[in-house]
């Protein structure tokens, strides 16, 4: 497993950053001048000596080949993953021009850390394929916690119904006079009753009596979708093995990846976070080259602490994926790895705008809380359409317009720079609010651009 033949790009790495403002720092240090004593090794480090404000340099080192993406340590006091000097060594690296040398031996304190690095995961996987762990020790205790949270749930639910009922008896505009007071109490009986995933759902219907106009019919619609998740928990029994997966995920149940593992070849199709005050969820999404599948990994860090996984866009790497239960779902864990992300010339097959409408709609069927689904359109053209944006087919009259979020972002200039008029293949989620580009190809063979 060797990295020394195969270089990242500027863009993947800078992918990699927390934030903006590391993103800028840490570019001013992807230069040679702060850096001495920079190596790397063929199983995948890197490290190096960057000049900081005070006499000691930072000692900061890369293992590039961790099986959750590169992880980092570095000496300076930054709390934020990677740092600044992680992202500049990165970017030193990847230049290519042999400012970090392939050398045979780490300094010391490299090693140290590499060595501990590696033996703390053979452990895991030891432990992992032994089959110990806190949970399996006594599955009858699992049991009864699992049966006594159900029953909470169950009465959560009963009283959602029942607040949901009093809402349309008394009229949806007693909704806008109450304000938001009434849902966060509301969320937090959703709490108090162990059903997170109510809770959330409760919170975002006190946002819609000040979304603008038409809130009236856009409040009705997630109240029958709260509903629809409240009636699907109350006669789970009665429901298929699936669909009833389906509900307690989104109820908010914890569950473990069980299907069988598929090990392929994955293409990093996109990368990005979503944070909240209390949590920051980062959301990578890939693609089998030989399955075809489309998989989504998630990854948690509590706030202010980006999450621990972290793989750049338009890399590859050959690893096991195991699926969470639930009908049409595509989260999946992340297993053994065989190889280290490389570039990779892999590219997800497209489709027509009118085709990424009908798949969205197929997976409604099977959940019906689907914001939206991972498509992949072929040969499309962003066009302005009015004080809005669509990517049009350029072999078709059909196009789909882009969702509000995406037309604030940045990366919608990106896209339409790239484009420059011609069809693009775009990566990104289709859903009932339009379709939000997340990763672009050229046609020909050009690298992948992250557009978020």
């Amino acid at each position: 497993m060797t990295q020394q033949g195969v270089r990242w790009t500027a863009d993947q790495v800078l992918a990699l950053a927390p934030d903006a403002a590391s993103r800028k720092a840490g570019s001013k240090l992807g230069a040679a001048g702060p850096w001495s004593e920079a190596g790397s090794a063929e199983e995948g480090t890197v490290w190096g000596l960057c000049k900081g404000s005070g006499s000691k340099p930072y000692q900061t080192v890369i293992d590039i080949a961790d099986a959750s993406g590169p992880a980092y340590k570095c000496s300076c006091p930054s709390r934020k993953f990677p740092c600044k000097h992680a992202l500049g060594l990165l970017l030193l690296w990847a230049g290519g021009d042999g400012a970090v040398p392939s050398q045979a031996d780490p300094p010391d304190w490299a090693e140290q850390w590499i060595k501990g690095r590696r033996q703390r995961a053979e452990e895991k996987r030891t432990a992992g394929a032994s089959g110990s762990s806190p949970t399996s020790a006594d599955p009858e205790a699992a049991r009864r916690r699992a049966e006594r949270r159900a029953v909470r749930v169950t009465a959560g639910a009963t009283e959602l119904e029942q607040r949901l009922t009093d809402l349309l008896r008394g009229g949806l505009a007693g909704a806008e006079q109450a304000g938001y007071g009434l849902w966060e109490e509301t969320a937090a009986r959703m709490v108090d009753a162990q059903a997170p995933g109510l809770a959330a759902r409760v919170r975002e219907l006190g946002a819609i009596p000040a979304s603008g106009p038409g809130w009236p019919v856009r409040l009705l619609e997630e109240c029958a979708l709260l509903h629809l998740l409240d009636q699907g928990w109350l006669r789970r029994a009665g429901l298929p093995d699936g669909l009833a997966d389906t509900v307690r995920s989104r109820i908010g149940l914890p569950a473990s990846a069980d299907g069988p593992p598929v090990r392929d070849r994955w293409l990093v199709l996109a990368q990005y976070d979503m944070a909240d005050v209390k949590l920051t969820t980062r959301r990578i999404w890939l693609h089998g080259a030989d399955s075809g599948r489309t998989a989504l990994l998630l990854s948690y860090g509590a706030a202010g602490r980006a999450p621990e996984l972290t793989l750049p866009v338009g890399l590859a790497l050959e690893a096991e994926l195991t699926a969470y239960p639930g009908a049409g779902q595509l989260r999946s864990a992340l297993g053994e790895q065989f190889t280290p992300p490389a570039p990779a010339s892999i590219r997800p097959p497209g489709m027509t705008t009118a085709e990424a409408t009908a798949r969205y709609g197929d997976a409604l069927r099977d959940d019906p809380w689907l914001d939206s689904v991972p498509v992949t359109l072929d040969r499309v053209v962003p066009t302005p359409d009015g004080d809005a944006w669509q990517l049009a087919d350029a072999d078709a009259d059909t196009a789909l317009p882009l969702t509000p979020a995406a037309r604030a972002r940045p990366g919608l200039w990106r896209l339409v720079a790239l484009s420059g008029g011609a069809p693009v293949k775009v990566f990104g989620e289709c859903g009932h609010r339009g379709f939000t580009p997340l990763t672009a190809w050229p046609q020909g063979s050009g690298e992948a651009v992250r557009l978020c």
